[in-house]
């Protein structure tokens, strides 16, 4: 069961609890008080890893995989760049200017 830490809403004191992933934080009780008005608070942890595992080949394998990604997006245009429309090549019959090879 993992290992939380809790402030008291009441007595404003630090307290640790062993608890299942699954209990609610309103259910927890502080050990100084009584009451139940814990807050869970945000804890560090460390681990050490233990076997045969290979330091960084799980580290160059996803550096090599995000190279070749940043390859395929070096064809895309860049986010914030605008992209220019042509202008339409339509006239009208109110146009002041008359089409070329048009005698008016």
């Amino acid at each position: 069961m993992p290992l939380y830490e809790y402030r008291c809403g009441q007595c404003e004191k630090q307290f640790e609890a062993s608890q299942s992933v699954y209990a609610r934080v309103e259910d927890t009780e502080c050990p100084f008080c009584q009451a139940r008005q814990a807050t869970r608070l945000m804890s560090s942890f460390s681990s050490n890893v233990v076997g045969d595992r290979k330091p960084g080949f799980t580290e160059l394998k996803a550096k090599a995989m995000n190279e070749e990604r940043m390859q395929r997006f070096v064809k895309l245009p860049p986010l914030n760049a605008k992209r220019t429309m042509p202008q339409p090549n339509v006239t009208s019959e109110s146009d002041p200017v008359p089409p070329e090879g048009s005698t008016s």
